[in-house]
């Protein structure tokens, strides 16, 4: 069976694919689907986002199974920033320039810890919305340790709690057994197999 991801961000597709790998549910993007454009992100929670990206996709995927998610970083230190606006926090720039612009936000603050929560909104095909959500603690440390992973500013920064690694350094089978989205996806992944 296939189900659409509203996605274009190659980094996330592939964790994604990688859950459902041997499941018998075949997760392909919107481009290879076919589906053209994307949906605009004007919600003002992660949810009301992930909701607009799988409608999307479920308008141009008739019967099929559609699904998206956003994703938060709320950061203690700023109050809860940049929240649902993680990835456009820093305006439209590259995601190098997106990290420097935390690291510049957070400058000396001793406090670092930080919450990455993830909703996964699924639509059935007779248009039924279930929404799934994971959430990880964690710190945001003073430098990078690697190469951001593309589009995904935060990955060479935040290191989970409990772990020693920040999620760049990480190979997609250990991101994925600990990370937010792999945690919010693996409930989407048991809803649809029971």
């Amino acid at each position: 069976m296939d189900i659409i991801l509203s996605t274009r961000n190659p980094s996330k597709a592939l964790q994604i694919q990688e859950i459902f790998e041997g499941s018998g549910l075949r997760v392909r993007t919107l481009e290879e689907a076919g589906i053209e454009g994307e949906a605009v992100e004007n919600g003002e929670t992660l949810e009301e986002n992930a909701a607009k990206k799988a409608w999307y996709a479920h308008e141009h995927a008739p019967g099929l199974w559609t699904m998206a998610d956003e994703t938060g970083l709320f950061i203690t230190a700023l109050d809860g920033a940049p929240g649902i606006r993680a990835a456009s926090w820093a305006g439209d720039v590259s995601t190098d320039e997106i990290m420097q612009y935390c690291l510049k936000r957070l400058g000396g603050a001793k406090d670092r810890s930080a919450i990455f929560r993830t909703v996964v909104v699924l639509v059935s095909p007779e248009g039924q919305e279930h929404p799934f959500t994971g959430e990880v603690a964690g710190t945001l440390l003073e430098a990078p340790r690697a190469k951001p992973q593309p589009k995904m500013p935060y990955s060479p920064l935040f290191v989970p709690d409990g772990e020693t690694l920040t999620w760049a350094q990480m190979n997609i089978d250990h991101e994925n057994r600990i990370s937010q989205r792999g945690i919010a996806f693996r409930k989407v992944l048991k809803f649809l197999t029971q």
